[in-house]
C-alpha cells in the first residue's frame, strides 16, 4: 500500500537489553530527531537522554500489577501521531522482532498505510548471556542456538528483558506463566527442543521455570544439563544463578530470582565460570537517583552505572534558553574579563555568538574565567583554554582567584536568577559588570512512579540548588494531590518542606529513612538545609567527579 499523503513516519526501534552502551548509532540518531517517542518499561535508563527538549515522551509499557497500556492503544497512538505528520519512534526493549510484538505493530502500520522502518536492536538472549561470560555458541559445545518464549498468552504479564508487550486483560495480572505454558503446551515441541544440538535460551520463563525444566527432562534432555539464569542482564545489578535442569527451579526459588531474566540451557553455561568478565564494582546493588536535567544527566548516570549502580533518572529540572529581548548581536569586545559559571553557559554563549556571525575569536581580547571542571571542558571543546580556574568550583573561590588582577569591564555569563556573589564582589572593587542571563532552569514534571522510585533509592544526588527546590516542589505537589487539594498539580514557589510547615495538610513528602542525600557542594547543601534536609555526603571537589567520588567513598564505608 502507498503511505497516506502528508503522514509522518514510524520507526520501530530496538533499544537493546538495558546497557545504554548497546544502543545502536541508528537508534540514537532517531531518538535525537523524533517528535514523539513511545517507550517501553525496560528500555535502557539513558535511552531518552538525547531526545529533543520538546519531544513528546509517552510510556506505553506493560508491567504485571503496575502501569500497563493496552497494545491496541499503543498502535492507535502510533497511527494517530503519524497521521498528524509527526516523526514517531516506537522504542522497544531488545529487538522489536524478537518476542517484542514488533511484527504486530508493523502490520497495524501497514494496514493504516503509515510508512515505517524497522531498526534492529541487540537481543537479550545473546547480550545477557555474553555479559555473564556465556557464549551461546562455541565450537565443540554448541553449533546452534534456539530462542524460545517461556509463555505465549497475550494476557500474561511480561517478565523478560524484552517484554512481550501483551495487552493486560482481565485475569492477566493474576495469571502465572506456568498456566500459560500449560494452556499452550502444544505450541512448544518439547521433543524437538530436547533433541536440539545446541543452546536453548528461554525468554519470559522465570515463573514457568519448573515446568520448562520438567518438560525438557521428560522429553529426553539430560537432567545434569547445565542451566544459568541471568537476572537483569547487562544492567548494573546483573547477577547469574546456575544449576542443572534437575535443580534450577529449586535454586531459583532459594535465590529469589525475579524478572527480567533469561534462562540458558546447554553445556556452554560452564564457560561462564572462566569467561565472566564483569568484576564486582563498588556501587553494585545500590540504587542512585539522579535529579539533574535530562540533557545533562547522562554523563553522571554513565559514571555511576560503570561503578555498578542502578541509576534512577528523576530529572526535576530542564534548561531553557533565554533569548535577547533586544535581538542585538553579542559583542564581547568591551570586556577584559568574561566569566563562565557552567557548561550550559558555555553552550548558550557560543550559540549566541554564532547567531551574531561570530566564533571563538570574539573572546580574543579578554581573559576567560571558568568555574568547575565541566565548564573548563566545555570551553575546550570550542578551542578555548580558560585563563583563571579557581581551586574550588564556587563563586567565592573565583572571587579570590581574581583578587590580584586588574579588571575594568567584566561580563558574567550565567543562568537567570543565579547568585549575585560574583557580580557583587567585582562591583565592590569598582569593576563595571554586566550580567548576561543565557538560560534558566524550569520544572520538569515527574511521574508518580519516578518520584516513588527516587524517594526510595539508596542515594539521591543533587548537583544544584535548583534541582533541590524543584524536586522538593514535586514532592509537595504529590502530597497535595494525595490530600485532594484544589490546584494540586500546580507547583508554586512555596512548594518546599519549609513552606509546608505552614500547610501541614499537604504533607512533607519525605525521603525514605534509608536514602542518603549527596550534594555536589556548599551552595547545593545550603539549598537543602533551607528546605529542612541535611545532606549526608558533600563532595569536597565540587564537580561531577567529586560527587561520584564522595558517593563511592560513602558507599564503601557504609558497607565496610
Amino acid at each position: 500500500m502507498k503511505p497516506a499523503e502528508g503522514a509522518g513516519r514510524v520507526y520501530l526501534v530496538g533499544a537493546g537489553p538495558g546497557d545504554p552502551g548497546l544502543l545502536t548509532a541508528r537508534a540514537l540518531e532517531l531518538i535525537a530527531t523524533a517528535d514523539t517517542i513511545l517507550y517501553d518499561r525496560l528500555i535502557p535508563s539513558q535511552a531518552l537522554a538525547g531526545a529533543l527538549p520538546d519531544a513528546e515522551l509517552l510510556f506505553v509499557g506493560k508491567q504485571g500489577g503496575g502501569e500497563s497500556v493496552p497494545q491496541e492503544q499503543t498502535e492507535a497512538l502510533m497511527i494517530e501521531r503519524a497521521r498528524a505528520g509527526r516523526t514517531v519512534v516506537r522504542l522497544k526493549g531488545g529487538d522489536p522482532f524478537v518476542f517484542g510484538r514488533g511484527g504486530e505493530e508493523a502490520l497495524a502500520l501497514r494496514e493504516a498505510e503509515i510508512d515505517f522502518e524497522v531498526v534492529p536492536g541487540v537481543t537479550a538472549g545473546v547480550a545477557a548471556a555474553a555479559y555473564a561470560g556465556i557464549p551461546v555458541t562455541h565450537r565443540g559445545l554448541a553449533t546452534g542456538v534456539a530462542f524460545v518464549t517461556g509463555h505465549t498468552r497475550e494476557d500474561t504479564p511480561s517478565d523478560s528483558s524484552e517484554p512481550r508487550e501483551g495487552n493486560v486483560r482481565s485475569g492477566g495480572h493474576d495469571g502465572s506463566e506456568r498456566d500459560a505454558v500449560e494452556a499452550h503446551e502444544p505450541e512448544l515441541d518439547w521433543k524437538a527442543l530436547a533433541a536440539f544440538p545446541g543452546t536453548l535460551v528461554f525468554y519470559m520463563g522465570v515463573r514457568a521455570l519448573a515446568r520448562i525444566a520438567d518438560s525438557l527432562i521428560a522429553a529426553g534432555r539430560p537432567p545434569s544439563q547445565p542451566v544459568a539464569l541471568v537476572e537483569r542482564g547487562t544492567l548494573p545489578d546483573q547477577r547469574t544463578v546456575s544449576g542443572t535442569l534437575a535443580t534450577i527451579a529449586e535454586v531459583a526459588a532459594r535465590e529469589h530470582v525475579k524478572a527480567p531474566a533469561i534462562t540458558v540451557v546447554g553445556d556452554v553455561v560452564n564457560l561462564g565460570q572462566s569467561l565472566a568478565w564483569r568484576e564486582d564494582r563498588p556501587l553494585a546493588g545500590l540504587t542512585v537517583a539522579v535529579t539533574r536535567a535530562r540533557a545533562q544527566a547522562s554523563g553522571l548516570a554513565t559514571r555511576l552505572e560503570n561503578l555498578g549502580a542502578n541509576v534512577v533518572q528523576a530529572p526535576t529540572i530542564r534548561v531553557r534558553e533565554l533569548s535577547d529581548p533586544a535581538g542585538a548581536p553579542l559583542d564581547l569586545s568591551p570586556y577584559d574579563l568574561v566569566c563562565l559559571t557552567s557548561p550550559n553557559g558555555v553552550q548558550f554563549l557560543f550559540k549566541r555568538l554564532a547567531a551574531s556571525g561570530r566564533d571563538a575569536r570574539a573572546l580574543a581580547g579578554a581573559r576567560i574565567a571558568a568555574i568547575g571542571a565541566g565548564t573548563v571542558a566545555a570551553l575546550a571543546e570550542h578551542g578555548i583554554v580558560a585563563d583563571i580556574v579557581p581551586e574550588r568550583a564556587l563563586a567565592e573561590s573565583l572571587v579570590e582567584a581574581l583578587s590580584g588582577l586588574e579588571i575594568r569591564h567584566a561580563l558574567v555569563a550565567t543562568a537567570g536568577g543565579a547568585r549575585e556573589t560574583l557580580p557583587a564582589a567585582l562591583r565592590e572593587r569598582g569593576v563595571s559588570v554586566d550580567v548576561l542571563a543565557l538560560y534558566e532552569t524550569v520544572a520538569e514534571p515527574l511521574s508518580e512512579s519516578a518520584l516513588a522510585t527516587a524517594t526510595g533509592a539508596d542515594y539521591i544526588t543533587f548537583a544544584s540548588g535548583s534541582s533541590v527546590r524543584f524536586f522538593l516542589g514535586a514532592l509537595c505537589v504529590r502530597a497535595r494531590t494525595r490530600a485532594g487539594h484544589p490546584f494540586a498539580d500546580t507547583p508554586t514557589a512555596a512548594d518546599t518542606p519549609t513552606a509546608q510547615a505552614e500547610r501541614p495538610d499537604d504533607g512533607s513528602g519525605e525521603l525514605s529513612p534509608k536514602t542518603r542525600i549527596v550534594s555536589i557542594g556548599p551552595v547545593t547543601s545550603a539549598a537543602l538545609r533551607e528546605n529542612g534536609l541535611e545532606p549526608h555526603v558533600e563532595a569536597e571537589q565540587h564537580d561531577l567527579e567529586g560527587l561520584v567520588g564522595a558517593l563511592v567513598d560513602d558507599a564503601e564505608h557504609r558497607t565496610g
